[in-house]
């Protein structure tokens, strides 16, 4: 997937994450990955798996996956 500027001076990205199957799911998540600095706003939707996240910059991926296996879930890599 190709970071798409939505606004200037921030990033969107789609990631998939495997093994959300609610609404606590996406909240665990979300809040994992809000941590990251830089990070503005995060959708996780469990029926799809993916995760779209706003942030200043593109964030790094190895960020991403710590803070998703603290969530507990796995991460799948870019959509």
């Amino acid at each position: 997937m190709t970071a798409q500027t939505d606004t200037p001076g921030s990033v969107t990205a789609v990631y998939k994450v495997s093994g959300m199957s609610c609404g606590h799911c996406e909240g665990s998540v979300s809040g994992e990955i809000s941590e990251i600095a830089g990070v503005s706003s995060v959708k996780a939707v469990a029926s799809t798996g993916e995760v779209t996240v706003v942030s200043a910059e593109p964030l790094d991926e190895e960020a991403v996956r710590a803070a998703v296996d603290e969530a507990g879930f796995e991460y799948a890599g870019k959509a």
